[in-house]
């Protein structure tokens, strides 16, 4: 009935963060990724640190792809509070973009965040 490989993803594999404030000298990226493992699971690998530098990286296992997303999403949602912000255009929504409401803003507040590409 439909073509799998035109199928749109409807959760994030990969999120690009980043977070700048000239006045502290503060340049940070974080960036996750759901990816398979080879014992019919999924890891969460999650980059971060300085922008232009190597940073960090810390691989989380999960049971299935599903609890690595939910686990991907719950880190965005957390990393946006503390002032991260998408890669890439905020302005246009793309078919790799995420929209979400945070449970603590149930003031109505939305956060799109651009999800980026998948890596190859």
């Amino acid at each position: 009935m439909f073509d799998i490989s035109q199928q749109m993803e409807v959760f994030p594999t990969t999120v690009d963060l980043k977070r700048i404030d000239p006045s502290l000298n503060m340049r940070r990226f974080y960036r996750m990724s759901v990816q398979p493992d080879l014992f019919g699971g999924a890891c969460l690998v999650r980059e971060w640190g300085r922008i232009g530098f190597r940073g960090q990286m810390l691989i989380e296992q999960h049971p299935d792809e599903g609890r690595a997303v939910n686990a991907l999403m719950k880190l965005a949602a957390t990393k946006n509070r503390r002032g991260y912000q998408a890669f890439g255009n905020s302005s246009e929504t793309t078919r790799n973009s995420v929209v979400f409401m945070d449970a603590a803003d149930c003031g109505g507040n939305v956060d799109v965040l651009h999800v980026g590409e998948p890596r190859r």
